[in-house]
């Protein structure tokens, strides 16, 4: 398969599929997918990173190598919502390793903060930073700042996600209320 042909050739749901499937548990096509994910030109990066996430759900431990890469490529300024969108969705479930938890925390803070992120950055985010909580306390109490900073100003998901990330912080007995 001529894979950023597949890429460029159509950008929907059917195609990510399909190139998901390509890749399977085979680690080369994977690897392959990544490398034009980290090193293609913009419509290329964007469009590969919906296929990655896909395959991220299917077989996560497939991915986990390339973690410190693909947060290294969501801080790349100017990057597509759709690359920040779906590094932030791996993440969601993602076993995020210890020396990159303080990267992905301060991403997702970030993104979280941004008034111009998409609610479903916004929404990945606090997701990450809720299991984050679960290991370091301490940015519980922060997520639980910020998030009730924007409630009230936030949309419907936003509110809902708030609501089910407030209820993971607080079901975590190293987590105490101010």
């Amino acid at each position: 398969m001529d894979l950023e042909s597949e890429i460029l050739g159509e950008h929907s749901r059917r195609q990510a599929e399909r190139i998901a499937t390509w890749v399977g548990r085979d680690r080369k096509r994977l690897s392959r997918l990544i490398q034009l994910f980290l090193t293609g030109e913009y419509r290329v990066t964007q469009r590969a990173a919906w296929p990655i996430s896909i395959c991220s759900d299917r077989h996560p431990a497939m991915v986990r190598p390339y973690l410190h890469q693909l947060v290294r490529r969501a801080q790349d300024p100017g990057v597509h919502d759709a690359v920040r969108r779906n590094v932030v969705r791996i993440l969601q479930t993602a076993n995020i390793p210890g020396d990159l938890l303080g990267t992905v925390a301060t991403l997702c803070f970030n993104y979280l903060s941004d008034a111009h992120a998409p609610i479903a950055v916004k929404a990945s985010s606090m997701t990450v930073l809720g299991r984050i909580a679960q290991r370091e306390p301490d940015i519980g109490r922060e997520l639980r700042l910020v998030i009730e900073q924007q409630l009230p100003f936030g949309s419907a998901g936003f509110r809902a996600r708030a609501k089910r990330v407030l209820k993971m912080i607080d079901a975590d007995p190293g987590i105490v209320e101010q």
